[in-house]
């Protein structure tokens, strides 16, 4: 039933007013030109049509947010250097960072605790870890390190599984692809000749490497009580703490297969709970074709919600966490069901654009089958992307412009420092494009670096409440997230009227608790750890 909906869903999206969250991509203006590649026009084979991410970091140091950017099939990667909030310039051969094969996805992690970002790069072929020296110049440490993995990777993850203090790596992987094997547009879809699969293919098995302090990495997937399942074809991966007991558990969204939730027992030992958590599968008990993942505390209780990036017909799911470690379905009641049946969601981001105190939804669109676009089907393979207001815990669509692309990553970070959060979304076969938040600057806000005493300087884990004008509000700090990509790991929170940052809890990975008051408003705060 819900399809008959598709038509006049497009209208909606096509009709929507003009709202007050005015973003203008200002890649080009910016010095962002190059374009993905990422084989041909007609996507004869799956691969193809994956695109790929992007991470944000400090690279050199500077205390600006710099871009990677990852490229496909015979292209070189991108490492955008901010100017200080007046551009970018591409310094990946410089740096040594230009990656090699096809790739899929970048992460940015200050993995060996020496103060500066690293990065994990994952490929069709070969996953690159490039450590950092401090100096913007990127070492190949991958071999060292255990992590040369000769098979198709997707998305990627830090946290501290096993609570030692430094970030353990869990990498998904998708399926075993070898296309002298595979028949290209082998199969139909709508009656139309399409790429096969992911199902039809083999599904491979996802990996968890445990950090050993030195610089190395050993696969504990089996010991950890990973892998005692059938593989999905893994795509985003969150660490998150997903029952608020202390330590982080993982999410992990496949395409076509039902979504992993692992419950860490605190010593990290894993359980699947996908199914008894009510994570794994949409409303009607079937898989979905999971994307993108983002967690945050859309309606303001205090623990973190879940949304899932779905395929067409389908729609994003929005898990609402019902506490103690369990989720409900509430998309359509929430008001992102039925938009987003008609459109292909690849990345997700929670983010306050309008600094009014609630977390808003950012989600990049477009579809995988360029065969979709026939004489009066009304289905195009470029598409919108879909900015949502959240009003009181029900979203609202917001007009975005006429732009439309073949979306895949989106990541969220403030480009220019001026408290308005800006959008990095990745394009098949195009370019990128730099969403400049231009929201009117007439809410107050509050930007948290938040820096670990030990080997977690970048507090990645970490979950900080702040009380403002007698609301409370949640942030978690990521390492993986959306699709194929990482953020800013700033925390960031808007204040709406409120002119004072009454009260803020940081509770530490370590464990530690922090308590402070008054802290000053509309500027980036850095926070130590027991400082």
């Amino acid at each position: 039933m819900r399809l008959k909906w598709e038509g006049l869903l497009l209208c909606m999206v096509a009709c929507a007013p003009a709202d007050e969250f005015p973003f203008i991509d200002k890649a080009s203006d910016w010095g962002i030109e190059q374009s993905h590649v990422g084989g041909g026009a007609e996507k004869r084979y799956i691969v193809e049509a994956k695109g790929g991410g992007a991470a944000l970091l400090d690279a050199d140091g500077d205390g600006d947010l710099d871009i990677y950017w990852v490229n496909g099939e015979g292209g070189d990667n991108a490492l955008y250097r901010n100017d200080r909030g007046r551009g970018f310039v591409d310094r990946a051969a410089a740096a040594g960072a230009t990656g090699r094969g096809w790739g899929m996805g970048a992460l940015s992690a200050d993995y060996d605790a020496d103060g500066d970002a690293d990065l994990y790069i994952t490929c069709l072929q070969e996953n690159i870890l490039y450590r950092n020296d401090g100096l913007e110049q990127f070492a190949d440490a991958t071999t060292r390190a255990g992590l040369a993995l000769p098979v198709w990777s997707t998305g990627a993850a830090m946290g501290d599984a096993d609570l030692d203090g430094d970030l353990d790596l869990y990498v998904a992987n998708y399926a075993d692809f070898d296309s002298t094997a595979v028949r290209p547009l082998g199969t139909q879809w709508k009656g139309r000749d399409v790429f096969i699969g992911p199902l039809g293919l083999p599904a491979l098995p996802d990996a968890l490497y445990r950090n050993d302090g030195a610089g190395t990495f050993a696969d504990v997937t089996a010991a950890s009580g990973l892998g005692l399942h059938d593989p999905g074809y893994g795509f985003a991966v969150l660490f998150i703490d997903s029952d608020d007991d202390g330590d982080l558990d993982l999410y992990v969204a496949n395409d076509s297969t039902p979504n992993f939730l692992y419950r860490n027992d605190g010593a990290g030992t894993f359980a699947e709970v996908g199914l008894q958590a009510n994570a794994a599968l949409g409303e009607t008990g079937l898989a979905q074709a999971g994307m993108g993942a983002a967690w945050g505390d859309y309606d303001n209780d205090g623990d973190g919600d879940l949304l899932v990036t779905n395929f067409e017909d389908d729609y994003n799911t929005l898990y609402r966490n019902s506490g103690g470690g369990t989720f409900a379905d509430v998309s359509f009641a929430a008001g992102l069901g039925r938009i987003s049946l008609p459109f292909v969601g690849f990345g997700a981001v929670f983010i306050d654009f309008d600094n009014d105190a609630d977390q808003d939804l950012f989600v990049a669109n477009g579809h995988v089958y360029p065969q979709i676009e026939r004489p009066g089907s009304g289905a195009t393979y470029a598409q919108a992307n879909h900015l949502f207001a959240n009003d009181a815990g029900h979203f609202r669509l917001v007009e975005l412009g006429e732009d439309r692309a073949v979306s895949r990553g989106a990541v969220a970070g403030d480009f220019d420092d001026d408290g308005r959060v800006d959008l990095f979304v990745t394009n098949l076969n195009g370019r990128p494009s730099l969403l400049h938040n231009q929201t009117a600057a007439d809410h107050h806000w509050l930007g948290l670096r938040l820096v670990g005493a030990e080997k977690n300087r970048e507090a990645v884990g970490a979950k900080v409440v702040l009380w403002s004008g007698g609301q409370r509000q949640r942030r978690d700090v990521f390492c993986g997230e959306s699709f194929l990509g990482s953020g800013d790991r700033r925390v960031h929170f808007g204040l709406g009227a409120a002119g004072r940052a009454d009260s803020l809890h940081i509770y530490w990975p370590s464990g530690v608790l922090q308590r402070l008051n008054d802290l000053p408003i509309d500027k980036y705060v850095r926070i130590e750890e027991g400082g």
